[in-house]
C-alpha cells in the first residue's frame, strides 16, 4: 500500500480550499477546518504563516510527499538556471505520478502513486514502480497491457472534472502519454492558485 500520512480530504479542509477541484471534496459543503475547533475565527496569518501554508498546499497537492523529498526537489530547483519557483513546478510535473494523474489514467494523485507502486506502469517499454521517477522530454508512459481494462482506469478516463494539459500527448485508446515539454506554472491546470514564490521565500529565510 502507498504511504498515506493523512486523508486527502483532510488536506482540503485544513487549507479551506478544494485543491484538486474534486466534486466530493468536503470543502464544497463546509469551508471550515477539521476537528472540534475548526469553526473558530482565525486570526490574520503572519508572513511566515502565509509562506508555510503555500508550501503545505503544494506539497499536499502532490499526494502529500514527505518534507525531505519536497525540500530535495526545491534544492534541485535552486541549482537550475532561471526562476526557482518555476523550476520547482517543472520538476514536480516531471514526476511519474504527476504524469499518470494528468493523463487521466487514475482519478487522484494518491491513486497514481499506488498504481505505479503496484507495477501497472511502463516508461519507454520498461516497468517502473517508483512514483518519484523523473521523466525527460520525449519519454513515453504507458499502462501495462494487463492493467488497461481495470475498472478504476476506465472510469478515470471519463472524469469530466479535468482536462489533459497540452504538455502531454495522450492516447486513451492505447493508454499512452508522451511527455512533450516541461511546463511553466501557467501551463499547469491547478484547481486553485499555487504560489511557488512564497515557498522560495519560506526556504530562503
Amino acid at each position: 500500500m502507498t504511504k498515506r500520512s493523512e486523508a486527502k480530504y483532510k488536506i482540503d479542509r485544513r487549507m479551506g480550499q478544494n485543491i484538486w477541484g474534486r466534486p466530493k471534496s468536503p470543502v464544497n459543503r463546509r469551508e471550515y477546518g477539521p476537528g472540534q475547533h475548526g469553526q473558530r475565527r482565525k486570526g490574520k496569518l503572519s508572513d511566515f504563516g502565509v509562506q508555510l501554508r503555500a508550501k503545505q498546499k503544494l506539497k499536499g497537492y502532490y499526494a502529500n510527499i514527505s518534507e525531505r523529498q519536497f525540500h530535495g526537489v526545491y534544492v534541485e530547483a535552486g541549482r537550475m538556471k532561471g526562476d526557482t519557483g518555476e523550476n520547482l513546478i517543472g520538476l514536480l510535473e516531471r514526476r511519474l505520478d504527476s504524469v499518470v494523474f494528468r493523463a487521466k489514467f487514475v482519478a487522484t494523485m494518491f491513486a497514481a502513486r499506488q498504481f505505479i507502486n503496484h507495477g501497472h506502469v511502463k516508461v519507454n517499454g520498461r516497468k517502473v514502480n517508483v512514483s518519484s521517477y523523473k521523466l525527460k522530454v520525449g519519454d513515453l508512459v504507458e499502462v501495462k497491457e494487463s492493467s488497461k481494462q481495470l475498472t478504476h482506469v476506465l472510469e478515470a478516463n471519463q472524469l469530466p472534472e479535468r482536462d489533459v494539459p497540452d504538455y502531454l500527448e495522450v492516447d486513451h485508446g492505447k493508454m499512452t502519454a508522451k511527455f512533450v515539454r516541461i511546463p511553466a506554472l501557467a501551463d499547469v491546470p491547478f484547481a486553485v492558485q499555487m504560489e511557488p514564490h512564497l515557498i522560495v521565500e519560506f526556504y530562503s529565510r
